[in-house]
C-alpha cells in the first residue's frame, strides 16, 4: 500500500465512542497511533463545540483544528479560536416546522456554551447548559444550527417531515431517531474539512475520514479515503469507499491501525 493518510477525519458519535458515551480503550489507543505518527487527528462532528472539546481532551489530542456543528462552525483548540461560523436566521424555518409538527422541540447552539431550547430534551441528548428560552428569543439572531426533535416519533416521520419542510437555502440532516438538524445551505462536515485542509496545505485525496451517520455522506464522499461503520444505514455504506467491521466489533481501531 503506497497511499498513507496525510490527515484523519473523525466523527464522534457511534464511531469514536458508543451511543454509551463510552471511548473504548482500543479506539483510543489508535487515535494515539495517529497523533504519534504526526498526523493530525480533526474531529468532525454533528455535535457542538461544548460537547466535542471533551473528547478532545480525552484523547489527548495537541493543538489543531476541529469541524463541529455539522461544519458551520470550525475551531482551533487548544486554545479556543473560532475560525469560523456559519450562520443563517432560523425564523422562517422554525416556523415552517412548528406549522408541519406542532409538537417539536428545538434547541439553538450558543456556541461554546451549549443550546438555548424551547422545551427540555430527553437527558443526555444535548451537551453543555441547556437555557429554556420563548420562541422569540430562541429565533432572535442568527443560528448555526436549528435542531429539531420528538422523542414520541419515529426516524421515518422525521424522514418524512424533511421531505414536506422542502426549504431552500438550508440543509438537512436526519439521525437514527426522530432528530433533524436544520443547517445553513451548502454547510456539511466537507464544507469545514475543506477549510481545514486549504489552512494546512493538505489535499483531500489524502484525507481518511471515517462516520457512520447520514450527516456524514458528504464528508465519506469528499474524502480520499471514505470509511462508513458497519452499523451506518445503507445510504451511508454506499457513499463510502470501504465499509468496516461494526463499532462494537472494533471497526474504528482496525481501520486506523491498517494505516499507522
Amino acid at each position: 500500500m503506497t497511499w498513507r493518510p496525510k490527515l484523519v477525519a473523525l466523527d464522534i458519535d457511534g464511531t469514536l465512542i458508543g451511543h454509551d458515551g463510552r471511548l473504548p480503550p482500543a479506539v483510543h489507543r489508535a487515535v494515539r497511533a495517529v497523533v504519534d505518527a504526526g498526523v493530525p487527528v480533526v474531529l468532525s462532528t454533528g455535535r457542538g463545540w461544548a460537547g466535542t472539546k471533551p473528547l478532545a481532551h480525552a484523547l489527548g489530542l495537541p493543538p489543531g483544528q476541529h469541524v463541529s456543528s455539522n461544519g458551520a462552525v470550525r475551531v482551533s483548540y487548544p486554545p479556543l479560536e473560532v475560525l469560523e461560523r456559519v450562520t443563517f436566521d432560523p425564523a422562517a424555518v422554525v416556523e415552517r416546522v412548528l406549522v408541519e409538527h406542532p409538537e417539536a422541540m428545538l434547541a439553538v447552539e450558543v456556541i461554546g456554551q451549549g443550546f438555548k431550547v424551547n422545551r427540555v430534551f430527553p437527558e443526555g441528548e444535548l451537551t453543555g447548559e441547556l437555557i429554556e428560552v420563548d420562541l422569540g428569543e430562541l429565533v432572535a439572531e442568527p443560528v448555526t444550527r436549528v435542531v429539531v426533535r420528538d422523542p414520541n416519533a419515529s426516524e421515518q416521520d422525521f424522514i418524512r417531515l424533511a421531505h414536506r419542510l422542502g426549504m431552500e437555502g438550508v440543509t438537512y440532516f436526519i439521525g437514527y431517531t426522530a432528530w433533524l438538524d436544520i443547517a445553513p445551505d451548502g454547510v456539511d462536515k466537507s464544507y469545514g474539512l475543506s477549510s481545514v485542509c486549504r489552512d494546512l496545505g493538505i489535499d483531500r485525496a489524502d484525507v481518511l475520514a471515517l462516520g457512520d451517520g447520514r450527516n456524514d455522506i458528504e464528508m465519506l464522499t469528499w474524502a480520499g479515503r471514505g470509511v462508513a461503520l458497519g452499523e451506518a444505514p445503507e445510504e451511508v455504506k454506499r457513499a463510502a469507499d470501504a465499509v468496516a467491521e461494526r463499532f462494537a466489533d472494533g471497526g474504528t481501531a482496525k481501520e486506523l491501525r491498517r494505516w499507522f
